[in-house]
């Protein structure tokens, strides 16, 4: 079983992904191919994301971390991710993003805000064991422009990693799991946004992958 920290150092390194996407709403699949790298993000860079991110977008706003603590800078994992993806048409899609993961027990402070409603496809029964909640914080994503914020939570008795954003209209439930040292199972479910207040139950897009360390 892999302990929280130990779950983003088995993540360090080169991964090639075959996926395969149901577009639900139009009755569409397609295949992609996608090779990356993710890197462990430095103590320095940590605290650049967190000093923006609390600046500027999206539940963060409303929480403060101690910036200055090494314990902090050691206690949230994060990673530098490039990858270049080829689906099976032909098109093409390079990145490079900073992902930083925040555990709630680093947040000194959180004011009381209205937050999104979860889907279904992300709640975790408390009865699941030692689970690690949180922020998890990108400074580029992957449907909007510019720097977003999410929730994540990590079971490690499952050594699943499941991460939640809220775009301008949608809501991606991304999950990653350890199924052996070298492979990954990885599925997305993408939801269109709703009003204010309602909970996410359209579903737009489910994806499926196997992740292979190289």
């Amino acid at each position: 079983m892999l302990s929280f920290q130990d779950f983003f150092v088995a993540c360090n390194g080169k991964w090639v992904t075959e996926r395969i996407y149901h577009f639900v709403l139009r009755e569409e699949v397609e295949r992609s191919h996608t090779e990356f790298r993710a890197d462990r993000l430095s103590a320095e860079a940590k605290r650049h994301m967190l000093a923006a991110s609390i600046q500027g977008y999206g539940p963060f706003a409303h929480a403060q971390v101690d910036l200055t603590s090494d314990e902090v800078a050691n206690g949230c994992p994060g990673f530098v991710v490039s990858f270049d993806t080829v689906s099976e048409k032909g098109e093409t899609v390079s990145m490079s993003l900073k992902a930083l993961f925040v555990p709630d027990a680093y947040v000194v402070r959180q004011d009381v805000v209205v937050t999104p409603l979860l889907p279904s496809a992300s709640v975790v029964s408390e009865e699941d064991g030692d689970i690690v909640r949180g922020y998890y914080l990108r400074n580029e994503g992957y449907f909007d422009p510019g720097a977003i914020a999410g929730r994540f939570t990590y079971q490690p008795a499952r050594q699943t990693l499941e991460m939640t954003t809220f775009y301008n209209r949608s809501v991606a439930v991304d999950q990653m799991r350890f199924v052996a040292p070298d492979m990954r199972m990885r599925t997305i479910v993408t939801y269109q946004r709703p009003s204010a207040g309602e909970v996410p139950t359209v579903i737009d897009l489910i994806g499926f992958g196997v992740e292979r360390r190289q």
